[in-house]
């Protein structure tokens, strides 16, 4: 009787259980917290469980006391006294507190493809699914996976994006119909020299699509890319990769890192290459080091230091010319020019400082970036093919930039409730400095002419060329400065309503000396820039967005190289961007985006059609588009990264460069890319990509046809032991002859062709 009675107490005991719900501070659910209940005066956890897609969780105890604490990435930790009564209680909500100065807002668990919170887009750490913007986020897993090691790798894969030939020595991206080759970021500051960046030190890239100039001032106009670069973490951790293949392809990376004590932790991030390519006698070295030291002399202040030494190396390469408005018919690895005397050259010294202090709501963050760049090239171009296709103009000139920048940001971050709407608040400032040289020299051959003739079939050519400047080659000086203020805020006027708003001044000014003659022009623009956003929760997985931004550039365009008597009196270019929008979080670790949008480019210099000396502002462009994007783990097995862009970008009123109607250069109308990796065994995953486009002209007089493809890769990886990693992957697996995009109309680059790279990666 009585051990029928003590049986029938426990169980009663037993089955109390602890319900409860895990939220953000607007109150959106927290899918896949940890959550641990500990009772008083033990060290053992009584129960563990883990929040559902709702954020809903259930924990089975005994009632006593107990302390609750609950983790989750991106958020910081949260203990909690509760009492465990006999009774069942009502749901109790755990509202978590988003990561500041110890924030880890990288990858959700499992690591993977998908990223749970970025601030980039409001500068404030918010989940990725109530950010009123199309993102695509690449993590440092999906690099790794399809070993990508440039940005132009990353964007293959990015609906909307298309990367641009850049004249094949510079990163320059298409977004959104809009080029340009100065809107990249480094850890949320302007990056905006010519260079090709390497992926080495990143935990993973951000294409942010639309005008967004509140966050990130003048330019942007089609979005941004931004880097996320690691930083020294407290937790010990060593990884060294080692690639070779294909068309003698060798690389190597290291990344090392230590608590130092338990205030100081350092990492080290290096990489060197040097490789070939399927390019006639195109070759390729570049090294960089990034020592990262992370201070927190309290527990609410956080110091980041970092430096970049980075050099890439490589050959000048133009690709190869047309023929009756498509790509020549010569073989891919054709060159044009000369190879041994076409180079380009990039340093970059680039070191930051981060303080960031957390004084009760309040988070306060300042980000100091300073770099010099030194970057020069030499080239030889294709120019049209003759009649009878037996040859082909070449020209050839050689280019030298310096640049030093200095960025300051300061940001304010403050949450509050007032009468039961939640704010955070945002209050800003940012000033920079940017001096740039320019000198430019064109090449003379034999001394004297600025072009030749070639032989089509025997296009490399050893003819001696002199390079000296011409009447109009750039030799200039020029200081641009900027001086920001910006406040935003995020309003949840409840669980289910979300507004953001927030405004910039920009005062930015361009002062340009001209060294061969000494003229000195001035240009100052003022520029105010608005968002606008709304998003509606009507279940917690699911934000149904609006939003309205905007974003300027200013008439001496992206790289400001230059300043004349006429664009020293043009207004800026203006990018209006409407867009409407939807993130599901189909599973916790599974989300699917979808987006339509219109992005006007107005300002545009035009010829004025009743004086043809004079140039006046009428001209404009429009892009309208729809566009998806999945990515994550569709079982624990499978997981995928990709999307679908359909766009039509279009000259809307005639420009200086084109007529009214005439479609935007390299932006087909179609793209889809889908890569899926997939686990057989414990120790084998496979991968298999896809990315396919329609065709595009290649320069906007819409002559030059570059035909659509269909391009296969694959990979496979071998765990051979819980430290060794082997990977092999596979581009064009199908061997398909393709181009991949242009600078202008005789400048085509050929895709690569079957090509066989193996990695072997050591962590330890």
């Amino acid at each position: 009787m009585i051990l029928s009675l003590i049986i029938s107490l426990l169980a009663v005991q037993a089955d109390t259980q602890l319900r409860g719900r895990i939220v953000d501070p607007v109150r959106a659910a927290v899918v896949g917290a940890r959550i641990t209940a500990v009772p008083d005066g033990g060290t053992t956890p009584a129960a563990s469980t883990v929040s559902d897609d709702k954020g809903e969780f259930t924990l089975a105890l005994i009632p006593g006391q107990y302390t609750i604490t609950v983790t989750s990435d991106g958020f910081l930790d949260l203990a909690v006294p509760v009492t465990a009564a006999a009774a069942a209680s009502d749901p109790r909500e755990f509202m978590l507190t988003v990561a500041g100065v110890r924030e880890t807002v990288n990858v959700s668990a499992p690591a993977g493809y998908q990223t749970s919170i970025v601030s980039s887009s409001t500068k404030t750490p918010t989940p990725l699914r109530d950010v009123p913007q199309s993102i695509t986020v690449v993590t440092k897993e999906l690099m790794r996976d399809q070993m990508m090691t440039s940005v132009a790798d990353v964007v293959r894969y990015v609906p909307g994006i298309v990367a641009h030939q850049g004249e094949n020595n510079r990163d320059q991206v298409i977004i959104r119909g809009n080029s340009s080759s100065a809107d990249f970021f480094l850890d949320g500051v302007r990056d905006d020299v010519q260079y090709y960046r390497d992926l080495y030190n990143l935990e993973r890239v951000e294409a942010l699509k639309g005008s967004n100039a509140m966050i990130f001032g003048r330019g942007g106009g089609g979005g941004v890319v931004n880097r996320v670069s690691k930083v020294a973490d407290f937790l010990p951790f060593n990884e060294f990769t080692f690639l070779g293949g294909s068309y003698d392809h060798k690389r190597v990376t290291a990344d090392v890192d230590r608590a130092l004590n338990k205030k100081a932790a350092g990492r080290f991030n290096a990489m060197y290459e040097n490789s070939g390519s399927f390019r006639q006698d195109v070759a390729v070295e570049r090294f960089g080091i990034n020592p990262t030291l992370t201070l927190t002399p309290r527990a609410e202040t956080r110091v980041t230091l970092g430096y970049e030494h980075f050099r890439d190396n490589r050959t000048a390469d133009r690709g190869v010319s047309s023929y009756q408005n498509r790509p020549v018919d010569v073989d891919r690895s054709t060159y044009f020019g000369n190879p041994s005397d076409s180079t380009v050259h990039a340093r970059v010294d680039v070191a930051s400082a981060t303080i960031e202090h957390q004084t009760g709501d309040l988070n306060i963050r300042n980000r100091t970036m300073a770099g010099g760049y030194e970057r020069n090239y030499q080239n030889y171009v294709p120019g049209a093919v003759t009649a009878d296709r037996s040859q082909v103009s070449l020209s050839a000139y050689n280019n030298d930039t310096e640049r030093l920048n200095l960025f300051n940001q300061t940001d304010l971050r403050y949450t509050a409730w007032t009468g039961g709407i939640g704010h955070t608040l945002l209050a800003g400032a940012e000033v920079g400095r940017q001096v740039t040289d320019n000198f430019r020299n064109t090449g003379f051959f034999n001394n004297s002419a600025t072009s030749i003739l070639a032989p089509l079939s025997a296009s490399v050519i050893r003819t001696p060329v002199t390079f000296r400047q011409s009447a109009t080659d750039a030799d200039n000086h020029l200081r641009a400065r900027v001086a920001a203020v910006y406040g935003q805020d995020q309003i949840a006027l409840s669980r289910v309503v979300q507004v953001i708003a927030g405004v910039r001044f920009d005062a930015f000014t361009l002062q340009y000396h001209n060294n061969r003659n000494g003229d000195d022009l001035e240009r100052a623009d003022r520029l105010v820039s608005p968002r606008a956003a709304i998003v509606v929760k009507p279940i917690l997985p699911l934000s149904l967005y609006g939003s309205y931004t905007v974003s300027y550039l200013p008439s001496s365009g992206d790289q400001f190289s230059s300043l004349t008597t006429i664009t020293e009196q043009v207004k800026p270019e203006k990018f209006d961007n409407y867009e409407l929008g939807a993130k599901w979080d189909l599973a916790p670790n599974f989300s699917l985006t979808a987006a339509t949008y219109q992005l006007s480019r107005t300002n545009t210099r035009s010829t004025d059609p009743n004086d043809p000396t004079r140039i006046v502002q009428t001209g404009s462009q429009r892009t309208r588009g729809f566009e998806v994007g999945i990515n994550g783990h569709v079982t624990p097995r499978w997981q995928m990264a990709g999307g679908y862009t359909g766009q039509n970008a279009e000259v809307t009123s005639a420009t200086v460069a084109a007529r009214a109607g005439a479609q935007v250069a390299q932006v087909p109308h179609h793209t889809f890319s889908l890569w899926n990796t997939y686990q057989f065994h414990k120790r084998v995953s496979g991968g298999l990509g896809v990315v396919s486009r329609a065709d595009m002209f290649a320069t906007i007089d819409n002559t030059v046809v570059l035909p659509g493809y269909v391009d296969a890769d694959a990979a496979l990886y071998v765990a051979l032991t819980w430290r060794l990693r082997l990977q092999a992957n596979v581009e064009n697996v199908f061997d398909r002859r393709y181009y991949v995009n242009a600078d202008s109309n005789t400048n085509i680059s050929p895709g690569s062709p079957r090509a066989v790279r193996v990695a072997l990666v050591a962590k330890f």
